[in-house]
Parts: structure tokens; sequence; C-alpha cells
């Protein structure tokens, strides 16, 4: 537990300026989010360093496939999240208690975990699982040492942050994966309990410039799948730039939501609709090789395949499409294709 962050005292009210949720809190009151406090007169976080899962995963599990395509990257969260949606994948961290199942690991540890595994490991760090902002404190300071060391940073974030944190976050954060729940408000206000909407659409114009973006859309039965809100979604990517690569993620029954899973057309129409305007568009949590590859946005040749995680380059040299020269957009390169 440590001081926080981004907040100001207002009398007896404590305000913090995290995340659009704007929490005013009362000494000893907790803040929508789980983890941030008002104690003695301060704001303090009850998260830092506190780590409730750690895996390994391929950067593809993010998902990002355009950013380092084959490698693999340490991947970490904890507890808390200032979204509480009623379809949460991974609720029992996002909603979970703040001590069970959670470890102290220092940024120095982490350091040394990363030094420590085979070169295809040693990409960087995703903060996932849960929402990675709301462990600010400690992200911030990981991020910073990790860029130092030479590694990568990767967000995968609900975009629900205000503008002044993440100008400080993002010279240290490479890429980010930003999850648009729905393209209304009123979805935010009803499934997730939580406003900011407008700015979620905000934070992704405002790393665009700054690091790799890329969005992930769950379409959930009859919520957030009609043709004309997934066509204003797309509408909005494509007049930021059609080459934002989006992942339409399949919804399945889960935490306080039983309505059946997506159907498979209601996916595929939805990828169509996308690929109209869109360079690169993929199908999330479904086995469909043809709508999770890569292609020439210019000739349609197969560039990258995949097969789950696996990853194969099909038709790339370097960044360029060999059929036809047009290059793609791909930050770093496909493991093993970099002289690692």
């Amino acid at each position: 537990m440590q001081e926080a962050r981004y907040y100001t005292r207002k009398g007896p009210e404590i305000l913090c300026e995290l995340c659009p949720q704007g929490c005013r809190l009362m000494e000893d009151q907790t803040g929508i989010c789980g983890v941030r406090r008002a104690e003695e007169g301060k704001l303090v976080t009850l998260n830092y360093a506190l780590c409730g899962a750690m895996n390994v995963d391929p950067i593809e599990k993010k998902p990002l496939y355009h950013f380092y395509p084959g490698w693999e990257i340490l991947s970490l969260g904890t507890t808390g999240c200032n979204l509480h949606c009623s379809f949460c994948q991974n609720w029992t961290l996002a909603r979970g208690e703040r001590e069970q199942g959670t470890e102290t690991i220092t940024p120095e540890e982490l350091l040394g975990i990363l030094k420590s595994r085979p070169m295809r490991e040693q990409l960087g760090i995703a903060y996932t699982y849960n929402e990675p902002t709301i462990w600010y404190e400690f992200v911030l300071e990981t991020s910073r040492l990790m860029v130092e060391n030479g590694y990568k940073n990767v967000l995968v974030t609900n975009g629900l942050i205000n503008e002044r944190p993440l100008e400080e976050l993002l010279p240290f954060i490479q890429a980010m994966n930003i999850d648009v729940k729905a393209f209304s408000e009123g979805f935010y206000l009803r499934h997730c309990k939580g406003r900011g909407f407008k700015e979620i659409l905000r934070t992704v114009e405002q790393a665009l410039p700054r690091c790799h973006v890329e969005l992930t859309y769950l379409i959930v039965t009859t919520l957030n799948d009609s043709p004309e809100e997934i066509g204003n979604f797309v509408n909005w990517v494509a007049s930021l730039d059609k080459e934002i690569p989006v992942h339409f993620s399949r919804y399945f029954p889960n935490y306080h939501m039983d309505l059946p899973p997506t159907p498979l057309e209601t996916m595929r129409q939805a990828w169509e609709t996308a690929r109209e305007k869109l360079s690169y568009v993929y199908m999330g949590n479904v086995m469909d090789m043809e709508r999770s590859a890569t292609y020439c946005p210019s000739c349609r040749q197969l560039l990258i395949s995949r097969r789950g995680y696996r990853v194969k380059n099909n038709g790339l040299e370097g960044k360029n499409c060999k059929k036809c020269g047009n290059t793609i957009r791909l930050t770093g390169h496909i493991y093993g294709e970099g002289g690692e």
C-alpha cells in the first residue's frame, strides 16, 4: 500500500482523478475499482506490487497480431477493475478479494525473470488479465524500468483512463490493445456499470500517434451486435486510420450474463462489414483460419496464417508483400526473422 497518484482533496472528500469514473471518497471509502481508498486524508493504492496472475503468453493472445508476431511475452495482472461488466471473462481477478491469491513482486524481480527466460520469451511485459490502468503506480514504475533495459511494454486495457495520467504513461508503452466494448454510452451504463464512453474513444485517439494500437470489440448477443452499431464502430475506426487492426471477439456466457454465445453468422457478418473499410480485420474465440489470417490490403495475397496462436509467414519479405511490394502495418518482426 502506498500513496496514489492523481487525486485532489476538496474539504473532507478525496477526488480520484485517475479515470473518468471520478470517485469522490470520504475517509475509509474505496473507489469503484476496489483498490484505491481514502485513508488519513490521502488516496492510497491497495494493490501496488500485488500480482494476482503471471504467465508467459503468445503475443497473439493479447490479442496483438501486428506487434512482433510469434513472440511470447511475460503477462501479469493484479485485482480490481474500474468497470463492472456483467459478462466479464476475468471476473475472479477483476472482482476478487485483494489479498486472495496474490503475491508481492517488485519491478526489479520482474526484470530478473525476463533476463532468465529463453530469447523468444524476452519481448517484455504485458499488463493484462484485469484492468492495468488501476495498477497505475506499479505499471508506471515497472514499464519505465523495462524500457531502460531494452524491453517492450504492452497494455491490454478497457481504455478508461484520464488524459493526464495516460500522457505520463505513454512514453513507456510500445503497444496497446484497447477493448471498445460497444459503440454507445447506454451499453456502458447498463452492462458495464461505468461512464466514460467518449473518454475511451479519446484514449484510442490519444494513443494512436504514440504507440502501436489494436482494437477489440466483443460482440455480445443482442446487446451490441446490430449492423448499425457495428457499422458505426467501423466507420469511426476508418475515420481515424483504416489500418488499425480490429479483432471481433465472440462472447460466451460468464459471470452474471447467461445470454447464448454469439452466433457464428453474426461474427462473419461483422467481419465482412469491417473488411469493406478496414485493412486488417480478425475473428477471435473462433477456429477460423481464413478470418484469423493477415492479407495484403492491396492485392489480397495471404501474408501471415494463424492456427491457434501459431503463426507462419506465407508472403512477407520484411514488412512488404512479396507479390505486390505493398508495405503492411507491422511493428517489429516475426520471431526468428529478425536476427534472434
